[in-house]
């Protein structure tokens, strides 16, 4: 830390500890690290990703805003513009928000960590900006799980004790710590709910684990009354919710029962039994207040939601005449999941807006939905109004939208992703409002017919809502070529209908003008792939199966948008045609009678001959599940690869085996990657390497070794220069494919488990194991200088993910004026970035040519400066100007301005040397040596004889200037010094084009001094000029052929590209 502080004299050394002690206090977060190449850009696909309940506030009486949480950041929606995204609080809190509350034009956001001494604090935030913070007390280390805010008190909840602040200064003013109800003097357990009472002064109800209520006055800390519950059985108390009637408190507790309790007299006035309508207990209550719902007619006020963490249903009651249920809302959230225990569910909190017909609920499945009571409706139950959601359960799969020819301009603009929700998304990268998810058709209209709504997935059942859906999504494939859009012609025979099995025709004349599917995708434990609609959103008409009926393992989609091929398991390929659903082909091909005849009397001992194929009809199936399956953009070649070991390649239109190469005796194949442009296949092995082939040649081309663990998900950069990989280390790797060099890596807090690369080279997207969300990087490359040199494992960072916020990371401009080496670069041990360090690395090899970066037009001006001289000199002498008018006075005199015309001075000429231009004055002393010529004779008495101090600063100057100092060399010894500096220059193999201008320039310049024509110096000193020249000369032959005979090969490599094959 001391270097990171600046220098101070003695004077600043007394008063800077101060300022320091100050700062302290203010718990400064660590200064996130970033990788070299990718910039942390922002988090997608949150919207109500926790348990804490959102909070509402009122705008006037046009709109409200409903705030949610998402971990260490808030999002704020306007209802009345749809729900629609509109603030996101920075900075981040210090730890996982635990509690939120709205109040007048504020949030209040109460944060903690998960350890029991870990700091907690509560924020304060105004149109996403942090405008204060509460004072906290000594010692404060339990969370705050619920806050309130009435009259001039803010009160916090904690698991043991409440807190006490003034709303107005935000300061601490008493901590109350309840007893046992049963007389005991340890601690009581605050199980949950907090409220306050209208009308009611300084009182606040706190419901303890036991089941009792207490009372509490917060100005004198003394408890008031404590309220017992009829039943000792009932359980903890869950939720409190004051009634819009006075003195009037609803009390849920952990058995399910609700009791509406008049506290002044401490009687229960109605007791609901919510069993019949829950399975688990209420964890939120709300109560109608626009005066309608209830009665016969529903002109009565007097409704009550209820909803629970345990269930996806909302119960309304009408608590007139003893009290009844009027409706139940099934499936307002995803009930919770326990399938493998990763999909989450349930209702956190359910609100009627004040004064309306609104409700608005938030569940644990990422989804904020709000709902309208239409009038003089005969039903109960409200309608949708709006929806924001995202995945309830991690993303598994991700892929950039490629573009088509009609909408180009949305490349790079959208992700397919897919979780283990079985759902899959389309996300807008520009507009949040735009995504959205694929419908899988009446899903929740199947499940209320089947009466699983209404329960607990925990019950028996033959049947539950996962099975309503579409397995799990574990592959999919795109082209948008025959996309129809929002205008594709919807399927009149239902979704997803297996075209083999489907009686009468196939129509096709609407598809063939609007367009089809573009998108195939394979599931967990299924022998079906499925086609989807991407411009309508919606599902699609076809279920392609499997030839040998086993579970989908990898599906493509050919570039023109009209073939799906789906592989499975058991090694089999289909080819289907998107338009009509009908099986075009399989690979390999199914031997007709014909075929089998002739196969049956062919001799086994006659082999194949140098024109026909090694592989004969209906030979070369893979022996175990294909894990790739690419097709080229012309439709004449398939590969596959499997777990076998062997990648083939098949002929797209007869389906027979072409060629195949065999690597089961050394590894298996478990993903694969296709980069078309350059037509290179990525292969994931289960040894750990990324091996890349080029098809054309057939050939492995490159091994990238480094992942200690499995590798999950990888792919090309859009140019196919990178490969970027993840691994279950939590580390993401960066190869370079021209060198094979590992030029990136950094480390996550989770294992990233899916990754992709847009097409136009912006954003890398990145799913990680813990999160709902979808992080994006950007690519710093587009816009700055960033080195690629070759990195070890030792230099693996550690990365902060992109937040929601967007804190903490770069947006495009962000990354593209950052200065080099400031706060993204791994640092060494002196503290310097490694980039910056002395030590960096210019080449990548010494047996590589480099460049300069030197603009190409500086070092021809300076190679063509005569000829621009001469072009530029003025072909007629300068003109006297016209005379002024005769009412403006002239600073000159009458001699004066004839000296001037005639370019004469009235003064005295000054002869002194300081006049005098350098090469007026070539025999000066030393000690008028230039910086240049200072620095040449460093460079021969030096016994390092680095050139790089002389010739970088003359690599600096302009060109003028430039042959002006090499001009200026004064004797031979210089010139010397010169040659000799260019020939150590030109042994480096660095700044090849300057050594060749400087050199033309000497040479036209002291061409004499060489020769001896001209008669200074000494024959000594012409003999080491010769002898400096001669070295330069071989060293610039043999670097010379040695460049002749890569830029013939690399031709000739052109040539045999280009030529037609």
């Amino acid at each position: 830390m001391s270097r990171d502080l600046p220098e101070t004299n003695g004077v600043e050394a007394a008063t800077s500890p101060a300022k320091r002690q100050k700062l302290a206090h203010r718990h400064p977060s660590p200064r996130p690290r970033a990788p070299r190449i990718f910039a942390a850009f922002r988090t997608i696909g949150l919207v109500s990703s926790t348990s804490v309940p959102f909070t509402s506030l009122p705008l006037g009486k046009t709109t409200f805003q409903i705030t949610t949480s998402v971990g260490r950041c808030l999002h704020t929606y306007d209802l009345r513009r749809g729900l629609n995204l509109v603030f996101i609080t920075r900075p981040q809190t210090p730890a996982v928000i635990s509690a939120t509350v709205a109040w007048k034009d504020r949030v209040f956001a109460a944060w903690s960590g998960d350890g029991t001494n870990d700091r907690s604090g509560v924020w304060v935030f105004q149109r996403g900006r942090q405008i204060g913070e509460l004072e906290m007390p000594i010692n404060s280390h339990e969370p705050i799980e619920e806050l309130i805010i009435f009259g001039s008190w803010i009160v916090g909840r904690c698991l043991t004790r409440i807190e006490v602040w003034k709303s107005a200064s935000y300061e601490h003013y008493t901590t109350i710590t309840p007893t046992s109800s049963r007389g005991s003097a340890t601690r009581s357990t605050l199980s949950g709910g907090i409220c306050n009472m209208p009308t009611y002064l300084n009182k606040v109800l706190i419901g303890k684990e036991d089941g009792s209520v207490d009372i509490w006055n917060v100005s004198t800390g003394k408890l008031v009354h404590t309220m017992f519950p009829s039943n000792l059985t009932s359980g903890a108390v869950t939720s409190l919710q004051p009634a819009p009637a006075l003195s009037l408190v609803a009390i849920a507790r952990a058995d399910g029962s609700i009791t509406i309790q008049d506290i002044r007299l401490d009687r229960a006035v109605l007791k609901l039994n919510a069993r019949s309508t829950h399975s688990t207990s209420i964890t939120s209550i709300s109560f109608r207040t626009d005066g309608y719902g209830a009665g016969e007619d529903g002109q009565k006020p007097g409704i009550m939601a209820t909803a629970g963490t345990e269930s996806g249903d909302v119960t309304l009651w009408d608590l007139n005449n003893g009290g009844r249920v009027v409706g139940v809302l099934h499936g307002a959230h995803d009930p919770p999941s326990y399938k493998q225990g990763v999909v989450s569910g349930g209702i956190t909190k359910v609100e009627f807006l004040p004064g309306q017909n609104v409700m608005v609920t938030s569940g644990m499945d990422n989804a904020l939905k709000s709902w309208i009571f239409d009038a003089n409706s005969l039903s109960a139950v409200p309608r949708i109004l709006h929806s924001r959601s995202g995945h309830a359960a991690p993303v598994t799969e991700l892929s950039f939208m490629p573009t088509n020819s009609e909408d180009a301009d949305a490349t790079g603009k959208w992700i397919l992703s897919a979780g283990r929700d079985q759902s899959l998304w389309g996300w807008s990268i520009r507009r949040d409002g735009q995504s959205s998810e694929l419908s899988q058709g009446p899903v929740r209209k199947k499940a209320k017919k089947l009466g699983l709504l209404g329960k607990n997935l925990e019950v028996d059942s033959s049947v539950s809502l996962d099975d309503l859906k579409a397995p799990e999504i574990t592959c999919f494939a795109c082209s948008l070529n025959r996309d129809g859009g929002i205008g594709a012609a919807p399927s009149a025979g239902g979704i997803w209908v297996n075209a083999a099995t489907k009686k009468g025709t196939t129509e096709t004349s609407d598809s063939g003008t609007t367009g089809w599917e573009s998108i195939v995708t394979g599931h967990r434990g299924d022998r079906y792939a499925r086609t989807w609609f991407w411009g309508r959103k919606r599902a699609g008409r076809w279920a392609f199966e499997t030839a040998d009926g086993m579970e989908v393992s990898s599906v493509a989609v050919s570039s023109c948008g009209t073939f799906a091929l789906v592989a499975s398991a058991g090694g089999s390929i289909s080819m289907f045609n998107l338009q009509s659903g009908i099986l075009r082909q399989r690979f390999p091909a199914p031997l007709n009678p014909s075929q089998a005849k002739k196969l049956k009397v062919q001799p086994h001992t006659e082999q194949p001959s140098a024109t026909t194929s090694r592989f004969g009809p209906g030979e070369g199936k893979h022996k175990k599940a294909v894990r790739g399956l690419m097709v080229d953009p012309l439709n004449r070649t398939i590969i596959s690869c499997g777990l076998d070991g062997k990648i083939k390649f098949w002929d797209f239109h007869t389906g027979m085996l072409k060629d195949e190469i065999d690597w089961s005796s050394i590894t298996t194949i478990t993903a694969a990657r296709y980069y078309k442009a350059s037509d290179l296949v990525a292969l994931s092995c289960d040894d750990l390497a990324i091996r890349i082939i080029d098809i054309e040649t057939k050939k492995l081309v490159r091994e990238l070794w480094g992942c200690p663990a499995q590798i999950s998900d990888f792919c090309f950069s859009n140019d196919g220069r990178w490969i970027i990989a993840a691994s279950m280390d939590s580390v993401i790797r960066v190869w370079d494919l021209p060198t094979s060099h590992l030029i990136n890596a950094f480390r996550v807090e989770s294992p990233c488990t899916a990754l992709a690369f847009s097409d136009t080279g912006e954003y890398l997207a990145t799913a990680h194991a813990d999160s709902v969300g979808i992080n994006l990087w950007n690519n710093r490359t587009l816009f700055t200088h960033v080195p690629t040199r070759m990195i070890t494992d030792d230099e693996i960072i550690e990365a902060t993910l992109p937040t929601t916020s967007g804190e903490g990371g770069q947006t495009l401009l962000d990354a593209a004026f950052e200065k080099e080496g400031v706060e993204t670069q791994p640092e060494d041990e002196e503290g310097l970035p490694i980039e910056d360090s002395p030590s960096t690395i210019d080449t990548i090899s010494k047996d590589l040519l480099t460049l300069s970066l030197v603009p190409k037009a500086r070092w021809q001006t300076l190679l063509h400066l005569p000829t621009i001289r001469a072009r530029n000199k003025p072909i007629e002498p300068p003109k006297a100007p016209e005379k002024a008018p005769f009412f403006l006075p002239s600073s000159l005199t009458g001699s004066d301005q004839q000296n001037s015309i005639n370019g004469t001075s009235a003064s005295k000429p000054d002869t002194s040397t300081n006049s005098l231009s350098r090469i007026s004055r070539p025999t000066l002393s030393s000690t008028t040596r230039s910086q240049f010529t200072t620095l040449l004779h460093t460079f021969t008495t030096s016994t390092e004889h680095n050139p790089e101090p002389p010739l970088t600063h003359l690599s600096t100057l302009h060109p003028s200037a430039a042959d002006a100092e090499i001009r200026s060399l004064a004797n031979l010894h210089e010139m010397t010094a010169f040659v000799r500096t260019l020939t150590a220059r030109l042994k480096q193999k660095r700044d090849y084009e300057l050594v060749q201008t400087w050199m033309s320039v000497f040479l036209r310049a002291f061409g004499g001094e060489v020769v001896g024509s001209d008669g200074s110096g000494g024959e000594e000193g012409r003999g080491d000029l010769r002898e400096a020249l001669r070295e330069w000369r071989e060293e610039q032959g043999r670097e010379g052929r040695r460049l002749g005979e890569l830029v013939g090969y690399c031709s000739g490599v052109l040539g045999w590209l280009r030529s037609a094959r």
